[in-house]
């Protein structure tokens, strides 16, 4: 759950710049798909390679992270009686 609590923690700094209120635990259901589209948006090709301005292997490198966030958000969801959310770009 390491990564997930890093990917939450990331994107609330994010947020708060548009005066959301922080992501915490327990996550809700709306948590938990709220989470689904921002990683949806994390993965599509244009952001997911910053435009090109990354190397191949960096991207990799960002698949592999958000891959395991979703993995995480996953086994969350089963830990919690959670549906668990779809991600289209993975």
């Amino acid at each position: 759950m390491q990564t997930l609590k890093q990917f939450i923690q990331d994107n609330n700094r994010w947020i708060a710049l548009f005066g959301k209120a922080d992501m915490t635990f327990p996550l809700t259901q709306a948590d938990v798909d709220d989470l689904a589209r921002t990683l949806d948006g994390k993965l599509s090709p244009e952001n997911l390679h910053c435009d090109g301005e990354i190397s191949r292997a960096e991207a990799n490198r960002k698949y592999r992270f958000l891959a395991t966030v979703y993995r995480e958000l996953c086994e969350y969801c089963d830990m919690k009686g959670l549906k668990e959310p779809t991600v289209y770009e993975l």
